[in-house]
């Protein structure tokens, strides 16, 4: 009797027959949980869910340590994952699979605000922290680097202007910061920055190669002609092991700059001014990357900070309002807040106030064209 009932259970026709109303009765729950939308979705998340920029990570974790302790909301979970990266897992729909925030060390971008759109994100909040500038850090006892942004175009670009004096470009020939200007030490080029997944990666090549780039009067002629093309040259960094992607973990980089004198590191300010015991900026242009020159945007290659809401999950996951309130605060964003103790650079009065003001109000962004 055994055998024959295990024969029948073990049936495919018996399983299909009999447990059809099961079956339906799961599909009918699951499009009622579908169909009742992201709300309800979300509901099953009780904290924040936070990625992005390794740049703004320490500021938002701050942030988030600060609202755990003070409010009666969960901490906060804050992912480093890189600006574009981060852009891409918030723009990938609503519900509480996806991220609610994403921090940015660039602003968002029209075809990432359209890929948002695509996938159903379409009300995002722009809110921008302060500022930061980038930095390219040595250890302290490295003799020192005072670099222009041509020295930096030529030691990490691609291709370079020919070296004969031509208006044509080779593959880069340089191995040591010598080969590219005579009063600079006879050191192995040995630079380890971000990935092409960050917006400090995003933010130097738009700041430091350009600027570097465009002090060749022919090159820079070409953007306007061809800016594509001017891209092409300004902004591809070269990959012959010169230039080492350290990953997303500004840290790791500090940690190698300690262990070799003659590494240099790009990444923020806030990590150089924490770290300033036992690294220090290298000057540009005659520039050292001080709090008073990137708020006064006398340092060449300084960038705003951001981070962006997903306007969808406010009031459904619990906090987030209020998260972004204490975010936004006089206390931890204004000029004597504690993030600017941590290396943000403020925003001036002015500009604060209008951000709060838009914040308060939820404002999203203009559709992308």
């Amino acid at each position: 009797m055994g055998s024959a009932r295990a024969l029948w259970f073990n049936s495919p026709e018996v399983h299909v027959k009999h447990f059809r109303p099961v079956f339906s009765l799961l599909t009918a729950a699951i499009a009622l949980t579908v169909s009742a939308g992201p709300v309800s979705a979300q509901a099953a998340r009780d904290y924040i869910s936070i990625v992005g920029s390794s740049t703004v990570y320490p500021f938002a974790t701050v942030v988030a340590e600060q609202f755990g302790k003070t409010s009666q909301f969960k901490t906060p979970k804050v992912e480093s994952t890189g600006s574009g990266g981060g852009i891409k897992l918030f723009c990938g729909g609503v519900g509480v699979q996806y991220p609610d925030i994403v921090n940015s060390s660039r602003a968002i971008k029209p075809t990432e605000l359209a890929m948002c759109a695509t996938n159903g994100v379409k009300d995002v909040v722009e809110v921008k922290i302060g500022y930061d500038g980038i930095v390219m850090a040595e250890s302290k006892a490295s003799p020192g680097l005072p670099l222009t942004l041509r020295d930096v175009y030529l030691a990490l670009a691609k291709q370079v202007p020919n070296p004969n004096g031509s208006e044509t470009l080779v593959a880069n020939p340089y191995k040591s910061w010598k080969d590219v200007n005579p009063k600079l030490p006879a050191a192995k080029i040995e630079v380890l920055g971000p990935p092409p997944t960050s917006g400090t990666r995003d933010a130097f090549v738009e700041l430091a190669m350009d600027g570097g780039c465009k002090t060749f009067p022919w090159i820079k002629a070409i953007k306007e002609k061809d800016e594509n093309r001017f891209k092409q040259i300004c902004y591809t960094i070269r990959e012959d092991g010169f230039f080492i992607e350290a990953g997303e973990n500004d840290n790791l980089i500090v940690q190698k700059l300690k262990s070799n004198k003659d590494a240099v590191g790009i990444f923020g300010y806030s990590f150089l001014e924490q770290n300033e015991d036992t690294v220090k900026g290298s000057l540009i242009d005659g520039i050292s990357p001080t709090f008073e020159n990137i708020a006064s945007g006398k340092y060449p290659v300084s960038r705003p900070l951001y981070f962006y809401v997903k306007k969808a999950h406010v009031g459904s996951i619990p906090g987030i309002k209020q998260f972004v309130a204490e975010f936004t605060s006089q206390k931890a964003m204004g000029e004597e807040g504690y993030l600017a103790d941590r290396g943000l650079v403020p925003l001036p009065a002015a500009e604060y106030q209008a951000v709060v003001k838009r914040v308060a109000a939820m404002e999203v962004m203009p559709p992308a064209k």
